[in-house]
């Protein structure tokens, strides 16, 4: 193992005075620029944010958000619609060490295409969507993570005009829910105040590599 006294330490370039004045001119405009912008937003509110597209990330950014509330003392829960059958990385750790904080249903047993049983996809849909809205009109919970809600709205096993209205109509003024998964429906997407599109630039499933713990789950 390197001793962190064996590391060369960091050589500072040259920077001419000329330089210099020119750079801390060029961030001083930069400065000036964003704390008019940042003048104007103080306001806060609970946030309904998607993440969705073909890229990977989706979930992995929702459960970023719920470590953050965890680390915060911000109480949260998660409703997992798809990936409930699964042993995840993240559900070993928020149950077995930030129980107290984070609530964690998985609901869902497994992709469609593997229980290969509608009426029972369905069923365990519109059970997680019942615990979702539970934790959602609960107003001391912070933020709620429903993760791969998306897919159960593509199939239609959830009605998305359903859930629209009713994070519209239902959700508490400071709680933020993030929904996640492929192909948000469009409604969904207009309603939501963020919404983010994870891009697929290049994956290893492709070259034949399967889903490994710690990357996917």
């Amino acid at each position: 193992m390197t001793d962190s006294r064996d590391i060369d330490p960091p050589v500072t370039p040259e920077i001419t005075p000329e330089e210099q004045a020119r750079h801390a001119g060029k961030m001083a405009k930069i400065k000036a620029a964003r704390d008019r912008m940042m003048e104007g937003k103080t306001g806060e509110k609970g946030l309904v944010i998607v993440h969705t597209g073909p890229g990977k990330g989706k979930s992995s950014s929702g459960f970023g958000m719920i470590l953050r509330c965890v680390a915060h003392d911000m109480p949260c829960a998660v409703v997992q619609f798809i990936k409930g059958a699964w042993d995840t990385g993240e559900r070993r750790l928020l149950t077995s060490h930030f129980g107290g904080l984070c609530q964690f249903h998985a609901m869902g047993e497994g992709f469609t295409w593997e229980t290969q049983d509608k009426a029972r996809d369905i069923a365990a849909a519109q059970a997680g969507w019942e615990k979702a809205k539970q934790l959602i009109r609960d107003p001391d919970i912070r933020m709620v993570l429903l993760d791969e809600i998306n897919i159960a709205l593509r199939y239609g096993y959830l009605d998305a005009a359903e859930v629209v209205a009713f994070l519209a109509a239902e959700k508490p003024p400071m709680t933020h829910v993030v929904l996640t998964g492929r192909n948000a429906p469009e409604a969904l997407v207009e309603a939501a105040d963020l919404v983010t599109e994870m891009t697929l630039v290049k994956h290893p499933f492709r070259a034949g590599i399967k889903a490994q713990p710690g990357v996917e789950f």
